[in-house]
């Protein structure tokens, strides 16, 4: 049995509920109504399919433990801020004793604190998931249906992969008297305009269309290739679309990708956006470069849609048309136009939602340096975005935001610009480790016991807490993401700084916009028939790419653990427990942050010497031979892992052992 509900002008509840069977549920069903608003003529009829729109997807016993994620949380914020509490506090003790100040010790602190400060941030944000996320899973039932404008953006991708996009699209489960499928062509490319143009003799409802551009006046990229669409489709003949739905060239969806996002929309007349996940079918085995966003897509997102605070997902979601109206069109002055736009919603007082249904599959950047412009992308977008909502805090654009919501924008604006203090903290590490000064400041050996216990309790419940918050997700591809954030925080970091505080003569240089599915890769890396030669590629990534930051940053920091390491045995006095507490208090602190600091490093030169193959992307796809049509196949969207990750794993599980052998050895010793 199923719901249908016919939603009023009034509000969300539903006005009618009619139980039918699936079978019949495309037949017109009689109603039984409760004070109806609308006749059945005048209304969209939505059936829920499912109590949770991701079941089926996610596991039911892993969204029941994720439930415990806003205790997991607040317990491992506490754990953090305790163990900081005690090191600050045995610092002045040993200071106050020995009469003399441990700068060194403070830096240290400092250096600690900015490499945890982007996942305290994060789990800031769990600790407000404290109501479950419920959200069904609905579809739009019968061939009254509403009007949209599927608008699909491009610019200088190749064009079977546009064609691909546009022959899925135009292919879904929708009436096509009911939706304008427009390809927005920013590069104006005559073969896309060819090829289009055909595919559109057979169905009307395919359009093509390609802006000017003046030279010298701001285009504003994707938003003002969106703005143009919107300018394009109210030229059209035939009634304005009541939603617009956007897809990026590479986006692959669904059959049931309207009827599952626009049902949510009808259902509730104050939303004004519904956007899904964006899913991937060319992520390699091991997924070396974290590209697969399963912590954001999995996790983040859904966490924001349990506060009612959900983002535009950048491709694959559906808007109001009079609340995109009411906006002003999507915004421009921020290459995030996506994040931007579910921000201005927000402040006008429209609600956001995230339907977690795997309902589009497109591709990565398929090289390091189209990974990397497009992960700094997103970084300037996010604080473009968040100064000119003056990040979150005041203003008339930020009036109809709660609490929540203002919260939400500002920890995550606090997120990307934590990559700056990351960036320096391990930058400064090996130094201090060469220094040779006191690293850990206590004033007996019993604080010292202490702190090292602290430091276990907090790496054990942040432990917990990440199985609690990833095991959703997929547990070894959400924890790799805390590596990611690691080895990124230099590009992060160089990006905020020559976008928003050097000027132009020292470097700094204005944000630009570049399609990732337009960014080629010189070398071919993932082609293992292809791809360049091993110098070729390590020029290209180690030099060209900044990977050479990486490669001297792991020499100099196992070097400074190393001569930290022999200092115990050529500086201290010869005792046993002399050189055992300097190991311990320098190169052996726990959670050993420079073993964990230069394993993420080796990230990038490892995948310039070693770089994952990848298949044609035609042998990722099942293809209709009739219609041309393709869909990823069934294996091509699921994680594949190796024997490296298995590697990592271990790597993880040392550092936790470890810290755990110390926790148990002050008990003793």
């Amino acid at each position: 049995m199923a719901t249908i509900y016919v939603p009023s002008q009034e509000g969300s509840t539903p006005l009618s509920e009619i139980s039918i069977c699936k079978e019949e549920a495309s037949a017109e069903p009689s109603i039984h109504a409760v004070e109806p608003t609308y006749t059945i003529e005048s209304t969209y009829a939505v059936e829920k399919i499912g109590e949770m729109d991701n079941a089926g997807y996610v596991a039911t016993w892993k969204l029941r433990l994720n439930r415990l994620l806003p205790l997991s949380s607040v317990c491992a914020i506490a754990a953090y801020w305790l163990y900081f509490a005690f090191r600050v506090r045995y610092t002045v003790a040993a200071q106050e004793l020995r009469h003399t100040v441990y700068p060194v010790a403070w830096l240290f602190i400092s250096i600690e604190l900015g490499v945890a400060l982007p996942v305290v941030l994060t789990q800031l944000l769990q600790c407000f998931s404290i109501k479950p996320r419920r959200r069904p899973r609905l579809r739009v039932l019968g061939e009254h249906v509403p009007m949209v404008d599927v608008l699909i953006t491009c610019a200088g991708e190749e064009t079977v992969v546009v064609l691909d996009t546009l022959r899925a699209a135009a292919a879904i489960d929708w009436p096509r008297d009911r939706m304008r499928v427009v390809v927005l062509d920013d590069k104006a490319s005559e073969e896309v305009r060819r090829e289009v143009e055909l595919l559109g003799l057979d169905n009307p409802s395919i359009h093509y269309s390609a802006r000017k551009k003046t030279k010298g006046v701001p285009h504003h990229f994707k938003a003002g290739n969106l703005n143009h669409g919107l300018s394009y489709v109210d030229g059209l003949e035939g009634e304005k679309a009541e939603y617009v739905a956007a897809l990026d060239a590479d986006m692959i969806v669904e059959r049931a990708w309207l009827r599952a996002i626009i049902a949510h929309l009808i259902k509730d007349p104050g939303l004004a956006l519904a956007c899904p996940p964006q899913l991937f079918y060319n992520i390699p085995k091991n997924d070396p470069l974290y590209q697969n966003l399963a912590f954001f897509f999995g996790i983040l997102e859904g966490v924001k849609d349990a506060i009612g605070s959900a983002w535009c997902t950048g491709s694959g979601y559906a808007l109001r048309r009079t609340a995109l109206d009411q906006i002003g069109g999507f915004p421009t002055g921020s290459v995030a136009e996506d994040v931007f736009c579910s921000n201005l919603l927000l402040g006008a007082g429209w609600r956001t939602c995230y339907v977690q249904e795997p309902l589009q599959y497109g591709t990565v950047p398929d090289s390091f340096s189209g990974h990397i412009k497009q992960r700094a992308r997103w970084t300037i977008g996010t604080v473009q975005t968040s100064a000119k909502l003056n990040f979150f805090l005041f203003g008339r654009i930020c009036r109809g935001m709660s609490v929540l919501h203002r919260f939400t924008g500002f920890v995550f604006t606090l997120g990307t610009l934590s990559t700056v203090s990351a960036m320096g903290s391990l930058l400064m590490f090996p130094i201090v480790l060469v220094s040779g000064f006191r690293l850990v400041a206590y004033a007996d050996n019993d604080q010292l016991r202490w702190l090292l216990r602290l430091a276990f309790f907090s790496l054990a419940i942040n432990r917990v807490n990440e199985w609690v918050a990833f095991v959703p997700a997929g547990y070894r591809f959400a924890w790799r993401g805390n590596l990611n954030t690691l080895w990124m925080a230099p590009y992060h970091g160089v990006a905020i700084v020559r976008s928003f505080l050097l000027p132009a003569f020292l470097g700094g240089k204005l944000a630009t916009f570049s399609s990732s599915g337009s960014i080629d890769s010189v070398i071919n890396e993932r082609d293992a028939r292809n791809r360049a030669p091993l110098m070729r590629r390590i020029k290209a990534i180690w030099w060209n790419g900044g990977a050479f930051i990486h490669l001297s940053y792991v020499f100099f920091t196992v070097g400074a653990a190393a001569l930290s390491t022999a200092r115990a045995f050529t500086t201290t006095p010869d005792t046993y427990q002399d050189r055992l507490f300097y190991i311990l208090t320098h190169a052996g602190w726990p959670p050993l942050v420079w073993l964990v600091a230069s394993a993420s490093c080796m990230i990038p030169i490892k995948y310039a010497v070693s770089p994952p193959s990848m298949p044609d992307r035609e042998d990722l796809l099942r293809r209709d031979k009739d219609t041309g049509i393709a869909h990823p196949t069934d294996g091509a969207k699921r994680s594949r892992w190796g024997k490296t990750n298995y590697l990592h794993e271990g790597f993880y599980a040392v550092v936790t052992i470890y810290t755990t052998i110390l926790f148990f050895g002050t008990w003793f010793y």
